[in-house]
């Protein structure tokens, strides 16, 4: 029985997540729905609430770990068309939660709007960013963010202004919310500077980070007065394996997909590097990663 029954939105059960994560890892959801419009994620959250559905809200999977297990849950992506729109108002725009934060980076470029240039290869969607406080050592797209909408978990949407957002590093207020779209307070710049910072935070991100295989970036928080990258490698454990998983021999702070990982052999690989870190210089490390 299909509960959703009578939404525009197409329902799939047992969906492979790890066809969704930057990981390529992970289990089948119960249910994977990507609704039209806020009227139809209202009606899927009350439908799961009916019927005591877990949710999880999907952006671009880029900073995530699933069990390969799977979730016992309906997993949301908000995909459609009506959370990808865009609308300049001078300095100003607002972005819908979907849409694709390189997307929103050339949009920018267009428009002669700068500040954010630093998100450039964060392959993240605008909710997924500003839900976790995306950012660099240059900055976090936190700084940028006058409002958000919002809807609930029962269903009830609300604007929040710049004094009721709270953001920190790679942290938000916004954990008991959906985020729905955005109003970013941008810098007009010449368009030759914005494209020479994007063209910059490119290059340094292919010298300095594993793209070649599948990862979900950096997996820990770097603890205070410390780079995580630095003290694992100081572990002498770049190249550590565990399976397919492997500690990268570019970017200690790095976890990659050699072939065909598990969840579980990533989640031994993060216990044996805080052990180590632990034992070396008594730190704790702290993940900066969601795990499903």
């Amino acid at each position: 029985m299909n509960l959703f029954q009578g939404l525009k939105a197409k329902v799939k059960t047992k969906i492979p997540l790890s066809h969704y994560t930057t990981f390529k890892i992970g289990g089948e959801a119960d249910f994977f729905i990507e609704p039209t419009d806020v009227r139809e994620l209202r009606k899927i959250l009350k439908i799961a609430k009916r019927n005591n559905l877990r949710i999880y809200i999907l952006g671009a999977g880029s900073n995530l770990l699933v069990s390969d297990e799977g979730v016992r849950a309906v997993v949301i992506r908000l995909s459609s068309d009506y959370f990808k729109k865009i609308k300049f108002l001078g300095n100003y725009v607002w972005v819908g939660a979907g849409l694709k934060v390189s997307r929103l980076l050339k949009s920018c470029l267009e428009n002669g709007l700068g500040g954010i240039e630093f998100l450039t290869g964060i392959p993240a969607t605008l909710g997924g960013a500003i839900f976790m406080n995306a950012g660099t050592k240059e900055g976090c797209i936190g700084d940028f963010v006058e409002e958000v909408k919002v809807m609930d978990y029962n269903g009830k949407i609300k604007k929040l202004k710049r004094n009721s957002l709270d953001f920190g590093y790679r942290y938000s207020n916004l954990k008991n919310f959906i985020i729905l779209e955005a109003l970013l307070r941008l810098i007009k710049k010449d368009k030759k500077e914005i494209r020479n910072k994007m063209d910059y935070f490119m290059n340094y991100r292919r010298l300095t980070q594993e793209l070649s295989y599948p990862s979900c970036g950096c997996i820990f928080k770097n603890p205070n007065g410390f780079f995580a990258g630095k003290l694992i490698e100081d572990c002498n454990l770049k190249g550590k394996s565990i399976g397919d998983a492997q500690v990268s021999q570019k970017h200690a702070n790095f976890i990659i997909n050699r072939n065909s990982a598990s969840a579980k052999d990533v989640l031994k690989l993060i216990d044996y590097i805080k052990g180590k870190v632990k034992k070396k210089f008594n730190i704790d490390l702290e993940l900066e990663i969601e795990i499903w």
